[in-house]
């Protein structure tokens, strides 16, 4: 008992030392998490959660019965975590960005297009026993993700002071650190509640440069902001599982989650610095309010499994809209005049994989995990009153590391599209083509099961 204790111990040694890493690989490349005008507002473009494994899959998981991979979706799983193993997930990812918009003018219509590639740490998760039916998750990962650099020249003013360009440029994230228990009251059923611990910081910046004076008398004067929005909040989410099919050789699951919602509360500073060639004036405004929720979210899904195949359909809910319909952002500002508001977003995911023959000791691409899927649903934004459609495609295999073996080594892939058509919006009078976004996303993740004896003790003669 002894040992078992000491075991324990190092590890959750081990988990907080992790944690300040984790913490840091979020906060010091948050620039990079993302390109995207669609996260200039609110907390930003939201990630898709669950492990490789699952994104390769269209992001399946609620009802993902597994006992030996980690699965975060649902606390509902973890108490299916083996007695005498411990699950562990690590994952890196990167996506190459690219936007296109088409600009309208009286002599000819021109398209922008814009690219960008991102790296980061994008998971750190755990499972492991309590007791008999009991277990516990942990995971590190990003909730959502700010990154843009847009700019654009006014001419409202030319016959005064001459063509001024207006600038914004965002970056940072908000990540998410979730830990939860599972209990099995029956081999069939179970349920599980998590705390979910939100925290980053995000930083929009905007500048208002002359570029052609023509005033004549060399002075010119030029307007930079700085927003930074610092969260730091906490909400719970709850999940059940029933297993009305449960054998050795084929697994029928449905689950359902529901996620709290509830006042972001961030910290708001605003600064904002008027400069000449006579004198700097600095504005600062802090802790200023912000009405912006965290939405209340519903998910439900079924997953069957057997000893070759593994498919599954999600559905999510997020109220968005109605947690925060009093809320337009950047209406009557002037720097683009587009009204920006909040609305319900549903989503639908699918999923399907493959292992030919998981105990081919001959062929090792017959025990190879081949994974597809797909993910279709709305942006939680309208620009001008227009909605934004998403759509993924996805893909992965699933490596085994050793015969007979659990583990593995993931690889996915994500191609994505957002703001699908030709849909148009007025800004300043004028008519302006909505972005039309396009990404591939690149998943690289370990994914270890305790077969060998993490929670054994050893007995010497």
């Amino acid at each position: 008992m002894q040992s078992l204790k000491k075991r324990i111990f190092n590890f959750i040694i081990a988990v907080v030392m992790l944690l300040p890493m984790g913490v840091a690989a979020q906060t010091l490349t948050s620039s990079v998490n993302t390109y995207s005008p669609y996260s200039m507002y609110g907390l930003g473009e939201l990630s898709t959660p669950g492990t490789v494994m699952q994104r390769s899959m269209g992001g399946v998981g609620v009802a993902m019965f597994s006992s030996t991979t980690v699965n975060v979706m649902n606390p509902a799983v973890f108490a299916y975590t083996p007695r005498q193993s411990f699950l562990f997930n690590f994952e890196i990812e990167g996506g190459h960005f690219q936007n296109d918009q088409t600009k309208f003018s009286e002599s000819a219509n021109k398209n922008v297009t814009t690219a960008y590639n991102t790296l980061n740490i994008h998971n750190i998760s755990f499972q492991m026993p309590l007791a008999g039916g009991v277990g516990l998750g942990f995971s590190l990962s990003p909730y959502s993700n700010v990154g843009y650099s847009i700019s654009r020249d006014d001419t409202s003013n030319m016959g005064q002071s001459g063509l001024w360009r207006i600038a914004h440029t965002g970056e940072g994230d908000v990540s998410e650190v979730k830990i939860g228990v599972g209990w099995a009251p029956t081999k069939k059923f179970s349920f599980g509640a998590s705390m979910i611990y939100y925290w980053g910081s995000i930083n929009r910046n905007y500048k208002n440069i002359i570029k052609d004076n023509i005033t004549g008398s060399g002075e010119y004067s030029s307007t930079m902001g700085i927003d930074t929005y610092d969260v730091s909040r906490i909400k719970a989410q709850f999940g059940v599982m029933w297993n009305p099919i449960l054998k050795t050789d084929k697994i029928l699951s449905f689950g359902a989650t529901y996620d709290l919602g509830g006042s972001l509360k961030p910290d708001m500073i605003k600064y904002v610095y008027v400069d000449n060639l006579l004198q700097s004036v600095v504005r600062q405004d802090n802790n200023v309010d912000s009405p912006l929720r965290l939405p209340k979210q519903v998910a439900a899904g079924v997953f069957f499994q057997n000893l070759k195949i593994r498919v599954g359909a999600d559905y999510v809910y997020q109220s968005w809209g109605g947690d925060n319909s009093s809320i337009v952002e950047n209406s009557t500002n002037g720097d683009n005049g587009v009204h920006v508001a909040y609305t319900d977003t549903h989503t639908v995911k699918f999923g399907f994989q493959y292992i030919p023959r998981h105990t081919d000791v001959r062929n090792y691409l017959r025990r190879v995990a081949y994974r597809v899927g797909a993910r279709y649903g709305d942006y939680y934004q309208t620009y001008g009153g227009e909605k934004i459609q998403q759509l993924a495609i996805t893909a992965g295999f699933g490596f085994p590391v050793q015969l007979f073996g659990r583990s593995s080594v993931d690889v996915g892939i994500e191609y994505g599209m957002r703001g699908l058509g030709d849909k148009t919006i007025v800004v300043d009078n004028k008519k302006v083509g909505l972005v039309n976004q396009q990404y591939v996303k690149l998943s690289l993740g370990l994914s270890l099961f305790g077969e060998d004896d993490w929670f054994m003790m050893r007995k010497y003669k």
